[in-house]
């Protein structure tokens, strides 16, 4: 067989073991490691695991990973992420669809913690989905806001999602965090807008909730000035430049043991149990990692990126046609595809096309590609957002429907439409004026 039918094979294989749920990292490893020895040798595959493993295992950059995800679930069990809530909920709870705009908010003022899309949603759907409920909203609304709001968290820094684009492209984890800023606020604003023109259209959706005294409003800011403290020093320190991401996860991972002590939080079992759940985030991430490393050597090997990108630009596909067509199929893979696994399988096949395209000079940014690179890692990751709510895989869906009560994953989906919606509107946004995700990464680093 030639290399490009082996590596034609191959990706067959791998879609086939991730359909019948066999882990992401375990089968790009399994179909790394059978190509690499079918297209060198057995030696050669065995010397790319251990090499990759101990890479990964010893890379410095990736303490970012369990250090933020230990914040985030530190900042969950001392309380911090309901007070977060109830601030957001005193100070627009008020106004109409009020819960539902301080779910958002509350999801985007979490994800600057943890890192996760799923710890986002489920640590805010627990306190916002039964308050919805209370006050009678509907479960359609309430489902998506959640759902869509958790996603923030891969975006909004620091994010597992950008950490594992950065090692795969040997990009600036700092730059693309800093990236993911003003993309995630617009996208914030984005989800605010669709709560606003919901209950505009049927107002009965969303029954206005009493608004609250100035004194009772202050008191709850006063409560979570924990979390924004947190927030305020550690995406603070890396946006002026005096912490690397490393410094102030560490800073971060602090901070939040020094407040949950302060809260008298410190119990054994709570503590155990998210130190457990760091571990196992971390663990699954590094494997994912070390996967993509495996199978990546094996796809180049193949040939099939080059040959793809030498096929698609004879054609003289117009850049904005090529990206459309790029872009479709990165949501219709998401729709039954894992987001991580998604950017580990399709990444190393996408960006030399992106790279040798037109489509540098469509975004006026074709003088650097490292600034093609962070662009596109931004709006990768606006994609997995958008995967993550997608039938039949989308992971926030399964998290809103395990912690709500009598709500169907029809309601669900139907909920979550709209947001998604406005994900699409916020792609075409980034597209349009690439330098909202440019902007910091340029002038700060």
């Amino acid at each position: 067989m030639t290399p490009v039918l082996v590596g034609c094979v191959g990706l067959v294989l791998l879609l086939l073991l991730m359909l019948i749920r066999i882990p992401v990292a375990i089968s790009m490893a399994l179909v790394g490691m059978t190509g690499l020895t079918i297209l060198n040798s057995w030696p050669a595959a065995v010397a790319t695991l251990l090499t990759e493993a101990w890479t990964v295992a010893t890379y410095y950059e990736l303490t970012v990973i369990p250090l933020f995800v230990l914040m985030g679930n530190m900042a969950s069990i001392s309380g911090m992420s309901r007070d977060l809530y109830a601030a957001a909920n005193a100070w627009v709870g008020g106004v109409r669809g009020g819960l539902a705009h301080a779910t958002v908010i509350g999801c985007t003022g979490f994800a600057a913690l943890s890192g996760s899309s799923v710890a986002s949603a489920l640590t805010i759907g627990k306190v916002a989905m039964p308050e919805m409920a209370r006050f009678g909203y509907d479960k359609k609304l309430s489902a998506g806001a959640v759902a869509a709001g958790g996603t923030l968290g891969i975006l909004i820094p620091p994010s597992t999602g950008f950490v594992i684009y950065a090692i795969l492209t040997e990009e600036s984890i700092g730059r693309l965090f800093l990236a993911g800023i003003i993309p995630g606020l617009l996208l914030t604003t984005l989800f605010l807008v669709t709560i606003y023109i919901q209950t505009l259209i049927k107002p009965e959706i969303a029954p206005r909730t009493k608004s609250l005294p100035v004194a009772e409003k202050m008191a709850t800011l006063r409560r979570a000035s924990s979390i924004v403290f947190i927030i305020f020093v550690t995406i603070g320190g890396i946006y002026g430049g005096v912490f690397t991401p490393v410094e102030a996860a560490a800073v971060g991972a602090m901070l939040s043991f020094v407040f949950a002590y302060f809260r008298k939080s410190l119990a054994l079992k709570p503590v155990g149990s998210a130190l457990l759940q760091s571990v196992s985030t971390t663990v699954m991430i590094f494997l994912v990692i070390i996967g993509a490393n495996i199978f990546s050597p094996f796809l180049a090997l193949t040939g099939i990126p080059e040959s793809l990108a030498n096929t698609l630009l004879t054609f003289e596909i117009g850049p904005i046609l090529l990206l459309s067509i790029i872009l479709i199929t990165f949501i219709f893979l998401g729709t039954f595809l894992d987001g991580f696994a998604m950017m580990v399988l399709v990444l190393p096949i996408v960006l030399p096309i992106i790279i040798q395209s037109k489509i540098p000079e469509l975004l006026n940014i074709s003088g650097s590609e490292s600034d093609l690179k962070i662009w596109f890692g931004v709006i990768m990751v606006i994609v997995i957002e958008m995967a993550m709510i997608s039938p039949p895989v989308g992971m926030n869906v399964f998290v809103v429907k395990g912690i709500s009560k009598g709500v169907s994953m029809k309601e669900i989906y139907i909920g979550i439409l709209p947001f998604w919606v406005a994900m699409m509107v916020c792609l075409i946004i980034l597209i349009a004026f690439p330098q909202l995700a440019l902007f910091l990464p340029n002038t700060m680093i």
